[in-house]
């Protein structure tokens, strides 16, 4: 007995010295590279790319394409024959990366796990993984970790903790048949689902929850935060039916990565995290808490691949949305859904591209800004920095104003520069009243978001009220 004893001391002793002796930081150290960042690449992917949206010819009739297996009801077995013909030959992680970089990106999070389970990785607690279940048979994540490193973008693992619809015992989100295909035996099946808490095949419910949490999940998660460097964020997804005690013990496999940054979706309301997760939309003024926050949003209407969705959000849009949130302090997390192949829809590389194109100018405006100290303006956002001279405010302008003069009230602090980021070139600006008045040439140089550094004397005090009025909302969890 008590050479086990020393045994456990022993491998605790050299615990401390390896993973568990890093500096435990404060929230705010933490958190400060997050704050600065403001804009990330989600990534979903998985065997659910093979069905791209397709179930025996039927289109998926609602949801993200990632949710086919629940909402179509395939049966395990045969969605893990679909994972055979999963065979990625065109997977560049180099060209991802550097293609988040390019479009002024500074994490990555990438589903490492969805909800059907699979995993992207060399798991050795599940077979039901790239290694062992497809023809590709290498760890997806391994070469991601490097080309991170190589290129200097932080990466974050998503990882569905509860909902699990392959490894036996996880967890499912009920869903009615109808969403998926018009099923003839559609009532059969939702009774049986009711009777199941959600599950469509025996074959899930083989082992307990708790089971499932002790040999998967837990297991899963160790692994990827050994396996492969700094990880900076766990991105957890979704709470079905978890219970705190599970919650707990995926806590507690985090604790080789004290600096880990995680989100809300742990395990609500107790296991708060550190970010919030309003998904598919933004804020309004009056949901906003102090609390930090950031918005995930597809390109298109789904997260993973799906060839039939067409309905690609513009640039303009894209654009406008990060300035948007970034006024109003959180982060902007913007999907790419791979083919099954490795590669990204060309849609997504062509928006890429045109919002590195207007980074490359006007980042300075949402790099470590903070949220505006003025009252929402018609034509544009506004986002800030403190300086060692005062206060510097960015106005985005979305709606060049045709009489060549933006005027923008509640402002008293003295002027002492105004710029346009496009040219370098200074503007005249008065102040009356309170109200500034900026004159601008008579063609915006940008038309979907100009610009304007203005620097000002002293604190530009915060006007804006600061107790939320209504809970943020954090739209649909699939």
């Amino acid at each position: 007995m008590r050479r086990i004893l020393f045994l456990i001391t022993l491998a605790l002793l050299f615990l401390g010295q390896t993973g568990y002796s890093q500096k435990q930081l404060s929230k705010d150290e933490r958190m400060k590279w997050w704050r600065e960042a403001k804009f990330g690449m989600f990534i979903h992917w998985g065997v659910y790319a093979q069905f791209a949206g397709v179930y025996k010819g039927h289109e998926q009739l609602r949801g993200g394409a990632e949710w086919i297996m629940n909402r179509s009801k395939i049966p395990v077995a045969e969605y893990q024959e679909m994972a055979k013909s999963f065979n990625p030959v065109k997977y560049d992680p180099d060209a991802w990366v550097k293609m988040a970089k390019d479009a002024g990106m500074k994490y990555i999070i990438i589903t490492a796990k969805h909800h059907d389970g699979f995993a992207l990785f060399n798991s050795k607690a599940s077979k039901w993984d790239i290694t062992d279940a497809t023809p590709y048979g290498k760890d997806l994540l391994k070469p991601l970790a490097e080309a991170c490193k190589k290129q200097g973008m932080k990466l974050g693992f998503y990882y569905s903790q509860a909902q699990d619809w392959n490894n036996a015992g996880g967890s499912a989100a009920r869903k009615v048949m109808t969403e998926g295909w018009l099923n003839p035996d559609s009532a059969k099946v939702d009774a049986y689902t009711e009777a199941h808490h959600g599950h469509w095949d025996p074959a899930q419910e083989t082992k307990s929850f708790a089971q499932y949490i002790d040999e998967v999940s837990v297991p899963q998660v160790k692994e990827l935060m050994t396996n492969y460097g700094d990880i900076a964020v766990l991105w957890w997804d979704t709470p079905t039916n978890m219970t705190d005690e599970a919650a707990l013990k995926l806590q507690d496999a985090l604790k080789t990565q004290p600096q880990i940054i995680t989100n809300d979706r742990l395990k609500r309301p107790n296991f708060p995290g550190d970010t919030k997760t309003p998904e598919q939309k933004i804020p309004n003024q009056a949901e906003l808490d102090g609390m930090d926050w950031e918005t995930c949003m597809t390109m298109n209407g789904t997260w993973g691949f799906r060839t039939s969705d067409t309905k690609w959000k513009s640039t303009e849009t894209l654009i406008r949305n990060l300035a948007d949130i970034a006024s109003k302090g959180g982060n902007y997390l913007l999907n790419i859904g791979p083919k099954p192949d490795g590669t990204f829809p060309e849609e997504s590389i062509e928006r890429l591209k045109a919002i590195g194109n207007w980074m490359k100018v006007n980042s300075e405006a949402i790099y470590a800004t903070k949220s505006s100290p003025i009252p929402p303006l018609e034509w544009g956002r506004c986002t800030r920095k403190e300086t060692a001279k005062g206060t510097t405010l960015y106005f985005s302008v979305f709606n060049w104003p045709s009489d060549g003069k933006l005027v923008i009230p509640n402002l008293k602090n003295e002027v002492l520069s105004a710029t346009l980021l496009a040219t370098k070139s200074k503007l005249k600006t008065a102040t009356e009243n309170g109200v500034l008045t900026i004159a601008l040439p008579s063609a915006a140089p940008d038309a979907i978001a100009s610009v304007i550094k203005v620097e000002f004397e002293g604190i530009v005090g915060n006007q804006i009220q600061t107790k939320p009025k209504e809970a943020m909302k954090t739209g649909a969890l699939d």
